[in-house]
């Protein structure tokens, strides 16, 4: 029988030929792994000076491998683990109830899932297309909050366009100009630098889109939101960094030459539009874009809309020219004309286009009631398209 507790014996196991056998100094220590170190070290000494397994009862045995099965997985990966032979195996052993197993353990790779963090790719770069389509949005929220907004922004795109000079190939939309102090202090501009004004926000957020390219644009997505033709736009514009480049005033058409809509006012609009290369149906397809918004007396020093639907770009202004009889209005502080209701007005400049025979032919195709629309339309997208690239170079065209 055993006098001393198997987990403070020290021994040396016997080991099968070509196995190399190790020396255990067991320390004392609690715990079923620790008392199974000692348990197997003390079964493999020699049995003919122990006597160990065979004196064991068989309950003494049955604990023996129930904590051998415990221990044997703490051994080291790779090193030589003890293993317990039954008695009827002994002989084949070499007669020890434990021997050392000269093979290494088998690795156990346990594989453990991870996520891995996606590198993201560098952001691509923004594409022009992109550009102008967060830019459209900015400009539509302000168009919902600011319904005379969309009218004033196709009047500072036009007012922008509308000083190029081909003689000179000065002035136009190319330097974004407009937004000096100076442009905006000749008397055509009034009220303009309330509109750059409003733009100056949307031009922070946007910062890769230049002055120039920014007024032109907002004059192209005003008319198409507001009902209007779609329309090609080209962007590339360079702004001026000074005012150096501001042309004199006196470039855009006026309202009244003196004599109303006499041959004055007549010529004076083709003076303008002639300068800048437009014929007499340019003129007339531009000039119903008064089918928007309105005349303000502390701006122009007009008073009043051509229209009933000042925020729907379509045919009206042509049909209402037409169709309607219109009167001196000496009410007004400058001389304008209204309608019967004294609800709309026209300029003398709008009347002298059907006071002269070559202007009225056009605004009776635009007023007709078959096709007059859609012949405006076409009419007019051709000649918005030619005035925003005036005064340009080297512009490339927004893909659809």
């Amino acid at each position: 029988m055993l006098t001393t507790p198997l987990w403070t014996t020290a021994s040396t196991a016997r080991a099968p030929s070509g196995a190399v056998a190790r020396t255990r100094s067991i320390a004392p220590q609690p715990g079923p792994h620790r008392r199974a170190s000692c348990l197997r070290a003390r079964a493999s000494a020699d049995e003919d000076a122990t006597g160990v397994w065979d004196a064991m009862t068989p309950s003494r045995r049955q604990s023996l491998m129930a904590l051998m099965a415990l221990a044997v997985p703490v051994s080291p990966l790779g090193a030589a683990q003890a293993k317990f032979v039954p008695k009827s195996k002994r002989e084949e052993a070499g007669g020890a109830a434990v021997v050392v197993d000269s093979e290494p353990a088998k690795r156990t790779t346990t594989t453990t899932t991870t996520t891995k963090a996606v590198k993201k790719p560098a952001s691509a770069v923004k594409t022009p297309e992109a550009s102008f389509a967060a830019l459209r949005v900015d400009i539509t929220k302000l168009m919902a909050r600011d319904k005379d907004f969309g009218p004033t922004m196709v009047r500072l795109a036009w007012h922008s366009s509308g000083t190029y000079d081909r003689m000179t190939n000065t002035g136009g939309s190319g330097g974004g100009t407009i937004r000096f102090k100076e442009e905006l202090a000749h008397g055509g501009n009034a009220g303009l630098d309330k509109a750059v004004k409003k733009l100056e926000p949307i031009k922070k957020r946007h910062p890769d889109v230049s002055w120039a390219d920014l007024i032109a644009y907002v004059g192209v997505v005003a008319i198409e939101e507001m009902g209007g033709p779609k329309l090609k736009f080209s962007y590339g514009r360079v702004d001026e960094l000074d005012p150096s480049a501001v042309t004199p005033d006196g470039r855009l058409p006026a309202a009244d030459k003196g004599d109303g809509p006499g041959p004055k006012t007549q010529k004076g609009l083709r003076d303008v539009f002639y300068r800048m290369g437009f014929d007499d149906k340019d003129i007339v397809a531009l000039s119903g874009a008064h089918a928007l918004g309105r005349c303000h007396a502390d701006a122009s020093g007009y008073v009043g809309p051509w229209t009933g639907t000042p925020l729907l770009f379509n045919n009206s202004y042509f049909v209402l020219l037409k169709g309607l009889k219109w009167e001196p209005n000496l009410e007004t502080g400058k001389f304008q004309y209204k309608d019967p209701s004294g609800n709309l007005m026209m300029l003398p400049s709008d009347i002298a286009l059907v006071k002269d025979p070559k202007f009225k032919r056009y605004v009776d195709k635009y007023a007709d009631k078959k096709g007059g629309q859609d012949l405006f339309f076409k009419d007019f997208a051709s000649a918005f398209e030619r005035l925003e690239l005036l005064g340009t170079k080297d512009l490339v065209e927004l893909k659809a």
